[in-house]
């Protein structure tokens, strides 16, 4: 470096070659093009004219998936405890089956097998003497020679799902081997955590509106992956970003089993299955009516002559009317599950239902007994396969001639309650073995992973003192055309479309006019 270069360190820059020569780092500047009127010009003045129409498309697309996002949020938001409770529940319940023959081994199976069984009736009367003055509501007989059998007293509870006290008897000896409170068992506590929360009514429709809810989620959560799919894997290194692809594939991955896991399961909910049943009957597909019996105006249904889960019909033959016994040895005694002065013994019930009971194998169903209820009751005998329900059965026995007054079957549902019994077999299950309860305990497993990995950004997202809800739409137009979609959904849910009017007018009434909800809500 020469010893007048202005990047010497140790000679000053001369003053003249400070004023007229650029420093050597310095680029020389561009030619100015000559106009016509020199005006000052940014380049934000002249962007807004190009980028406004190529803006205009995504605008309505992101309004759109605004509204889809804030309804999916506070929807997950709102229902996540419920579904994760059903989760963990049903995942437990699905072992049911194999925990209570494990756990009750000891009054369910016999040392040596029985050759020769104690007629049912003295079997009862074993029963009855173990708590005497309890009515007996139903007998369930051993599958195998090596089993017990069952007898179900009344117990304290009733309405849906009441059990009762189960007394098992050895067939051989007519002496009973224990007695079990059905109520008290811990499968018991899981079902009705499962389907009331332990709250009754009030919880019945509570699982119900978060069911309804849980499809209203898979729906919106689509339509966000959809829409999103392009992006979707640019925050994918972050934590959030990996709980945002964990949550996005296995609703992917496990969405449709999910719907299905609660489609399957509306049938037990209080207002929709009750109006999937009325629309069950209107539409002809439970047979035989009510006009087939002239001997009573208002005849009682299958489905309340036992409250108990091990001892009910089928959920398709729940409002089949059930025919009275003959008249001419009524008011002989009133007292429900007490056999009447005249009734067969239960033995010959079943001897005389058996000619008309279809093929099904004695290892693979349940017989169930339903003892009459007063005097113009009937023997109800049930049998259920374990794996397939087009093996169920439903008969009712007259008490005193023993003749089949109605047998009620696969033959005889409708295609409505086919696909309800099958869904119901799939649902706990039992429908294929195996494979069947490992893709029903992976929708348990997806539902779960969804809730928490939800909850979770949340969590992270949050900001301080606020909700963290997507903002809401601009477009009024774009919030209306997704309240009609939501809609239509509300009318297929009623109890959906209820809490979501309720959620709307809240929005509307409060939230909006309240500048603190406001703030912390969005």
């Amino acid at each position: 470096m020469s010893r007048g270069s202005p990047h010497s360190p140790d000679v000053p820059p001369s003053p003249r070659m400070h004023r007229h020569a650029p420093p050597a780092f310095a680029r020389p500047p561009p030619p100015r093009a000559r106009t016509p009127e020199r005006r000052p010009m940014t380049s934000v003045q002249a962007r807004p004219e190009t980028a406004r129409p190529a803006a205009a498309p995504s605008s309505a697309s992101s309004q759109r998936y605004r509204v889809v996002w804030r309804w999916h949020f506070y929807a997950g938001l709102f229902v996540a405890p419920v579904l994760l409770v059903l989760a963990v529940t049903g995942s437990i319940y699905l072992f049911k089956e194999p925990f209570e023959a494990w756990r009750y081994q000891d009054v369910r199976t016999l040392a040596e097998p029985v050759t020769a069984p104690r007629p049912l009736s003295e079997q009862i009367a074993a029963a009855q003497s173990a708590r005497p003055g309890t009515p007996v509501m139903s007998v369930i007989p051993p599958t195998s020679p090596d089993r017990t059998t069952r007898v179900i007293l009344q117990g304290s509870e009733s309405g849906p799902f009441a059990e009762g006290i189960s007394v098992y008897v050895d067939p051989g000896t007519a002496e009973v081997m224990g007695q079990i409170d059905d109520s008290a068992t811990f499968m018991r506590v899981v079902r009705t955590i499962h389907g009331e929360l332990m709250s009754g009514t009030a919880g019945d429709r509570v699982v119900e509106i978060a069911a309804c809810w849980a499809l209203i989620l898979v729906a919106t959560g689509t339509y966000l992956w959809w829409s999103g799919r392009r992006t979707r894997g640019k925050s994918a290194r972050s934590g959030r970003g990996r709980l945002r692809r964990l949550h996005l594939m296995t609703g992917v991955g496990g969405g449709a089993v999910v719907v299905f896991l609660v489609l399957s399961g509306l049938p037990w909910s209080g207002v929709w299955g009750d109006g999937l049943q009325r629309i069950q009957g209107s539409t002809g597909s439970t047979a035989p009516s009510a006009d087939d019996y002239p001997n009573t105006s208002t005849p009682p249904l299958s489905g309340d002559l036992s409250d108990h889960p091990d001892a009910k019909v089928p959920w398709s033959a729940e409002r089949l009317p059930v025919p009275p016994s003959g008249d001419e040895h009524a008011g002989h005694g009133s007292s429900a599950g007490v056999l009447q002065p005249g009734a067969l013994p239960v033995e010959a019930a079943l001897a005389a239902a058996k000619p008309r009971i279809r093929q099904c194998p004695a290892a693979a169903c349940d017989v169930k007994v339903l003892l009459p209820d007063g005097p113009r009751g009937v023997y109800t005998i049930v049998t259920g396969h374990r794996r397939d329900p087009s093996a169920a059965q439903t008969l009712h026995v007259d008490q005193y001639s023993g003749r089949v007054l109605v047998s009620y079957g696969w033959a005889e549902y409708g295609v409505m309650a086919k696909a309800v019994e099958q869904g119901i077999a799939l649902h706990e299950g039992r429908r294929y073995g195996t494979a069947n309860l490992i893709v029903m305990l992976g929708a348990c497993l997806a539902l779960i992973t969804l809730v928490v990995t939800g909850a979770w950004m949340w969590w992270k997202r949050r900001p301080r003192g606020r909700a963290g809800a997507p903002a809401r739409a601009t477009d009024r137009r774009t919030a209306y055309g997704v309240m009609t979609i939501m809609a239509l959904l509300g009318l297929l849910f009623p109890l959906a479309g209820i809490t979501m009017a309720a959620v709307l007018l809240l929005d509307w009434l409060v939230l909006r006019r309240i500048p603190a909800a406001a703030r912390v809500f969005g």
